[in-house]
């Protein structure tokens, strides 16, 4: 392994030092109370999203699912007669993250790609552990497929998407609906996503041992997700162990100094074995959780506007 210090993006430091300097900065989930938690992550999203303009066409939802109503928030892009539509998973390793605090970042994808999203409020652990966001997953994708056009959206051009554990949902329901016969989906927005149960990986052992996205907090993410240890093979947790053939195309993206790099690493790999089309981008220099920071980080701008190119690529605006 290359023990060479790493490049640090300097427009990352630069944001760590503005939160401080703000106050947000999110205590240690694994003791600290649990609505603290969330309500520092919320905060840390509202000034990340200052200055974001909603779009016309924006709205709240409470959509039936396995578990009772889903809240969700549809997006429709400017301009635009029954777009395609990304149904999107937050990240918040499965205990936090909201509507809210991921606007900014769909309204500027939605704007640039003139695909539709579907935000997906998914419940979270450990009130209600594995499977249970996994199932809404699914469900929300397999309502707008089939009530699409009462939605303004085109349900033949869907795509599923998601960011840390968001992308290990997103994964996670296109295998079940491959498994399924159903055939709505078209495309995968794999950010930075958690794809298996281990974490002890080297960039886990590189990356996971100090502020951010830490080995100490991964384990203890899936210590309050799953119901137990044995689910820990389940690939519904962790996607990568399935056959990955049949799915369709896929763009992920991850940064250099990521814990998950080997995560999306593996991936892409598996994807390349299974003959599944896919593209993998690593942004130098950032870390984990980046996708949100475009007001302050020139590469999550310049990754959202990729990531708004591949969908659009992929299902047309």
């Amino acid at each position: 392994m290359n023990d060479a210090a790493p490049w640090i993006d300097p427009e990352l430091v630069a944001a760590g030092k503005l939160l401080q300097e703000n106050g947000l900065v999110a205590p240690d989930r694994t003791v600290a109370p649990l609505s603290e938690v969330r309500a520092a992550q919320d905060r840390v999203g509202a000034f990340l999203g200052e200055g974001s303009l909603p779009l016309k066409r924006e709205r709240d939802l409470q959509l039936p699912g396995p578990h009772g109503q889903v809240p969700c928030r549809l997006y429709l892009p400017d301009n635009v007669a029954r777009p395609a539509c990304l149904i999107y998973a937050h990240g918040g390793g499965f205990m936090q993250g909201s509507l809210d605090s991921w606007d900014h970042f769909l309204r500027d994808l939605v704007r640039q790609s003139g695909v539709a999203a579907l935000s997906v409020d998914y419940k979270l652990s450990p009130e209600h552990r594995f499977p249970k966001a996994f199932e809404e997953t699914v469900a929300m994708i397999r309502l707008a497929a089939r009530e699409g056009d009462g939605l303004g959206i085109d349900p033949a051009r869907l795509a599923v998407g998601g960011d840390s554990a968001g992308a290990n949902l997103a994964l996670a329901a296109a295998l079940a609906l491959r498994d399924s016969g159903e055939k709505a989906l078209k495309f995968l927005l794999l950010i930075y996503g958690v794809y298996s149960t281990d974490s002890d990986s080297p960039s886990w052992q590189r990356f996971g041992q100090g502020a951010g996205l830490s080995q100490t907090q991964m384990r203890w993410i899936w210590e309050t997700y799953l119901e137990n240890p044995a689910q820990m093979r389940d690939w519904r947790a962790a996607p990568i162990l399935a056959d990955l053939k049949g799915l369709p195309p896929a763009h992920l993206i991850v940064g250099s100094l990521d814990p998950l790099l080997d995560d999306s690493n593996r991936l892409a790999a598996a994807l390349d074995q299974a003959g599944i089309e896919n593209a993998l981008t690593v942004y130098q220099g950032i870390n984990h959780g980046f996708i949100r920071y475009g007001r302050l980080i020139g590469t999550a701008r310049r990754a959202v506007a990729e990531c708004a190119a591949a969908l659009n690529g992929a299902l047309g605006g």
